[in-house]
């Protein structure tokens, strides 16, 4: 499930930004207000600080050295795994697997257990919403084992229908892959309802987590998923390093997903054996200082009260969608039962291209396009959307400058 805690205090947002050194950059000649933290999030000092020692000061390959360095390096690595698996309520830390992203994590699990696991006939359930980072490679995996991937459609506001859903599992359904939060419309999906119904029979459940490790708390114990996938770079953390959550039974009896050092046992050109988790899925030398800093941003986080965060992205969301409405130019797309963080929409007559070019000269850095998720544009018969999304230093400022720049785009066409 997912949680939110107390309210304690309100979120200094004003604070907090003086930790980002690049807001304090100018583009074109103006303060920078970045709102596309959906797509990836900024980094606070303390995260380029721990990138910069690890680099500077401590870095060695990692598990295999006898030496000070890499037994340092070690001793950080794991350290990192065993914070992600604290910030997602695992049961183990050998249930955290380091990736080069969600993209991989998925991959992993499509390809590995897709791979043991899916027969002709059988069907992978996803939504309507879902990134194509959790469409193609089931796509790959289905094709490769005469499988297919059914789509369980969205209604006109963009929420899931779970009645359509619910229909769409059956007796051909292997494996349910869901998105927690839609990356293109901020929609929050009903995770509990859908894993438990799932589970009933017998069905396991990947949940893509990318937009929804950074606006809520989330335990994976309680939610009761069996794989989950988000990547650091969203959560404020460095690019490249990705986690995959998964129960240890599950990841147990996977094959390997890659071939190469530190996923073996043993290895002869008769045979080779493979280690057990986490390390039969981490093949190679990893992202070592990367997976450092991702338990870096973890600390970074977790030291606010992340329910204040919560509440103040809420508002920064409502004061967004109320100054949108506004205007007789702007066609909200998407609006949502709940959603998280995120705003979708279009400039009536003016393509979306445009009008990100045109905000960029203002200094405001918006996300324009099908954010990856095609035939969510397609249920809603446009190319793409101007979307805005939120990171905790984002403020009512960011989005009166948004507005003015919209303002500017419609004084330019007319």
């Amino acid at each position: 499930m997912t949680s939110v805690r107390p309210i304690a205090k309100a979120f200094d947002a004003e604070k907090a930004r003086a930790d980002f050194p690049i807001l304090k950059r100018q583009v074109h000649g103006k303060p920078l207000v970045f709102l596309d933290s959906a797509a990836s999030a900024q980094k606070p000092q303390v995260v380029i600080d721990a990138l910069a020692n690890c680099l500077g000061n401590e870095y060695a390959n990692i598990h295999r050295g006898v030496y000070y360095l890499s037994a340092l390096s070690t001793k950080n690595f794991e350290a990192a795994r065993e914070k992600v698996q604290r910030f997602i309520n695992a049961k183990e830390s050998r249930e955290i697997i380091f990736t080069r992203g969600a993209t991989e994590a998925i991959n992993l699990v499509a390809q590995s257990w897709g791979g043991a696991n899916l027969k002709p006939g059988d069907e992978v359930l996803v939504s309507g919403l879902e990134h194509h980072s959790n469409i193609v490679p089931w796509q790959l995996i289905a094709g490769r084992m005469g499988a297919k991937v059914v789509a369980a459609p969205i209604d006109d506001k963009g929420d899931l229908i779970l009645d359509e859903f619910f229909e769409r599992l059956s007796s051909r359904t292997r494996i349910v892959a869901i998105a927690h939060v839609s990356n293109a419309l901020g929609t929050i999906l009903p995770l509990q309802a859908i894993i438990e119904a799932a589970h009933r029979r017998g069905i396991p459940v990947l949940v893509d987590g990318c937009q929804g490790i950074v606006h809520r708390d989330v335990d994976v114990k309680a939610l009761d998923c069996d794989f989950s996938a988000f990547s650091g770079h969203k959560l404020y953390g460095p690019t490249g390093i990705g986690v995959l959550y998964g129960k240890a039974t599950l990841l147990s009896a996977m094959p390997p997903y890659q071939g190469g050092g530190e996923m073996i046992e043993t290895v002869s050109f008769e045979g080779t054996t493979y280690a057990g988790i986490p390390h039969r899925f981490e093949a190679g030398t990893p992202a070592i200082a990367e997976a450092i800093a991702l338990g870096t941003a973890i600390d970074y986080v977790s030291g606010f009260d992340r329910a204040a965060i919560l509440a103040h992205e809420e508002m920064l969301m409502e004061y967004t969608l109320d100054a949108l409405r506004s205007r007789n130019d702007v066609t909200l797309v998407g609006m949502p039962k709940k959603r998280a963080s995120i705003v979708s929409f279009t400039m009536n007559d003016i393509h979306p291209h445009d009008v990100g070019t045109i905000l960029d000269q203002t200094g405001v850095a918006v996300r324009v396009g099908h954010h990856c998720a095609q035939p969510l544009m397609d249920r809603f018969g446009i190319p793409g959307t101007i979307r805005a999304s939120f990171g905790l230093y984002n403020t009512r400022a960011d989005v009166d400058a948004l507005i003015a720049g919209l303002a500017q785009v419609r004084e330019i066409f007319g």
